[in-house]
Parts: structure tokens; C-alpha cells; sequence
């Protein structure tokens, strides 16, 4: 499926201006509901800045009414953007993340020992000679690695990290983990955004009553003459 140009930063526009449910959200831009939940709640390893995707011609207004309207329905893209990616050459990492990268190996040697060395290199974007060093705990730093989840770090995106689990349980003939965190929440999630919805829209309509009320009872309240006041 084709992805906005920015995927979290269209989330971030989308979480902000937007009643999509976050499944929706997530859906439309490639991403994992819990990285949604994170921008959301403002726990993202980056702080974004929204994107308009109305206005980068990716999405339009009667789109987004119909996700609003239906928590079921699927956004389409109106025009992907042009994908251009690298063919050669290791994962590009942000210089101010690379010093995680060790964290991130450890917890994913720790966690998934199935995973070789090749996939850890690919998803993360480093070589094999870190992957052995920290493996054998012959890294210049090993006393300071703490394993890290690598999606926390911002290494990698849980879509990708799940992908490579599955492919790698696969090829060792075991079952893959399943991720029970979402069980239940999706479902609590939509109910509760739709609850937010029914009351609001029941408080609108209580204060306009009220308002009416209001001004129905002073047009009929009479007007009494003071007698002293001659």
C-alpha cells in the first residue's frame, strides 16, 4: 500500500485535527497503532510537526469525513507521493540516534536470538562486526549497553521489527510471538472514542436546549409595575 511522503508527521496532523480512530490513522500512514498512541500521547522519541496531507494532495476533506463517519472504512490515497529509495549501501540512521544503536542490537540479540546477524544489520543499519562484538561482549563499550527496545530508540518502526520476528521464526521452524498488547484495546479504544463522540454531540445539543430555555422564560416572565415607584 502506498504511504503519505511523511508518515508520522501525517499522523501527527491527523491525531491533532482530525476524529479518525488511531487504527484508521495507522492504517493510512504505514504505522504501528502504538506508535499512533505514542504521538498521541505526546511519548514519541521525536517531537513532530504535523503535515497536512489535504494540502499535499494525498488526502481529501470528503475522505476523511467518510473515516470520521464510519470507524470501519479504510482512507484512500488520492496521489502517492513518488517513491525514490536507496538500492545500495546500509539503513541511513540520524546522527543523534547512532549512539543507540548498540542498546538496540543487544535487545534484539537478547529477546529474538533467532534473528541472524544480516536481518539485525538491515534493520537497525550497522555491520556484522558490531553485531559479533556485542554477541560476544567484546564491544569497546559493553559495560554501558543496556538493551533497548529498538522501536522505543526510534531505530526502526514496529511494523518492520514484527516483519523481520515473523520472518526469522519462520525460517528457525518455531512460532512466532504473538503481540498481545493490542488485545482488547482496539476494540476499547474505538468504543471510547465513539462514547467522546455521543457526549459531545449530547452536550452541544443539552447547552443549545438550555439556551433556548433560557431565553423562552424571559419573553413570558411578566413585568410587574412598582406602585411606589409613582
Amino acid at each position: 500500500m502506498t504511504q503519505p511522503l511523511m508518515p508520522h508527521a501525517t499522523a501527527s496532523w491527523l491525531v491533532d485535527n482530525t476524529a479518525l480512530s488511531f487504527e484508521q490513522i495507522a492504517d493510512f500512514c504505514g504505522l504501528h497503532i502504538l506508535e499512533v498512541q505514542a504521538i498521541a500521547d505526546d511519548t514519541a522519541a521525536t517531537k513532530l510537526t504535523g503535515r497536512d496531507p489535504v494540502r499535499a494532495h494525498e488526502l481529501t476533506m470528503e475522505e476523511i469525513e467518510k473515516g470520521q463517519a464510519n470507524p470501519d472504512y479504510r482512507l484512500k490515497m488520492q496521489k502517492g507521493p513518488e517513491q525514490v529509495r536507496r538500492t545500495k549501501g546500509p539503513r541511513y540512521t540520524p546522527v543523534s540516534k547512532r549512539q543507540d544503536k548498540p542498546d538496540g542490537i543487544a535487545w534484539i540479540i537478547r529477546n529474538h536470538p533467532e534473528i541472524s546477524d544480516g536481518q539485525i544489520g538491515k534493520l537497525i543499519g550497522t555491520t556484522r562486526t558490531t553485531i559479533q562484538a556485542i554477541r560476544e561482549r567484546s564491544h569497546w563499550n559493553i559495560a554501558n549497553i543496556v538493551p533497548k527496545d529498538p522501536v522505543t530508540l526510534g531505530l526502526c518502526s514496529q511494523r518492520e521489527l514484527d516483519a523481520i520476528v515473523a520472518k526469522a521464526a519462520k525460517a528457525a521452524g518455531i512460532e512466532a510471538p504473538t503481540d498481545t498488547r493490542l488485545e482488547g484495546d482496539r476494540e476499547a479504544l474505538i468504543s471510547e472514542l465513539r462514547a467522546e463522540r455521543e457526549q459531545a454531540a449530547r452536550d452541544a445539543e443539552a447547552a443549545a436546549d438550555a439556551e433556548q430555555a433560557g431565553d423562552g422564560e424571559a419573553e413570558a416572565k411578566p413585568k410587574f409595575e412598582d406602585p411606589f415607584a409613582r
